[in-house]
């Protein structure tokens, strides 16, 4: 059904395959676009984009202020980033995730 194509690397301009096995991985995972970058500058960009702590402009955001707060399923202290109203139980990470089945 699929057959290798050749694509254009955005980044570099050089011409990379996009194998069969490639493109029928891209379409079990949903993927709609072809890749625009070669492997090696694909690779390039992940590494060099997990060293700065994210995608984009992500990687530059300043840390999350958190909030105090008291586990209502230990009764840990415990910091969430947001405010915590009163209204609604806060979880430490460890009962957070023990609710939702992890």
């Amino acid at each position: 059904m699929y057959q290798d194509k050749t694509l254009n690397c955005r980044d570099c301009g050089s011409d990379f395959e996009f194998t069969a096995s490639e493109q029928e991985f891209y379409a079990e995972k949903g993927f709609t676009n072809e890749p625009g970058r070669c492997p090696q500058c694909r690779a390039s960009r992940k590494q060099r984009n997990s060293r700065e702590g994210g995608f984009g402009s992500r990687g530059n955001r300043p840390p999350r202020e958190m909030h105090p707060a008291v586990c209502a399923g230990c009764g840990a202290d415990t910091e969430v980033p947001f405010k915590p109203s009163g209204d609604r139980p806060v979880y430490c990470y460890d009962c957070f995730n023990k609710n939702r089945g992890y």
